[in-house]
């Protein structure tokens, strides 16, 4: 069984249909800046919630509340991630 990725539950047909909508809207010339635009809020976006991430981590240590729960909780997570992708990279040569 091939599985495809799933991009927002949105097919190759709507996606072609929704970039051919935005090309009759704005124009060919305008495209690339919107994508850029798009593409630099999503960074603010990022880097926002890195500082927010940031401030809350260093609020809880001023306060001497234990952040080292949490750090156990994302070692095991990764932990349990590498052997994910090492599972099913054998399974992927596998096919």
């Amino acid at each position: 069984m091939i599985q495809q990725p799933i991009f927002l539950f949105i097919s190759g047909a709507e996606i072609m249909f929704v970039l051919f909508i935005v090309v009759m809207v704005f124009g060919a010339d305008k495209v690339p800046e919107i994508a850029r635009g798009l593409g630099k809020g999503m960074k603010e976006i990022k880097n926002a919630t890195s500082d927010i991430k940031q401030e809350i981590t260093k609020t809880a240590n001023k306060s001497g509340l234990d952040t080292s729960v949490t750090k156990d909780v994302q070692d095991q997570l990764k932990k349990v991630k590498d052997d994910l992708e090492d599972f099913t990279g054998s399974v992927r040569r596998n096919m």
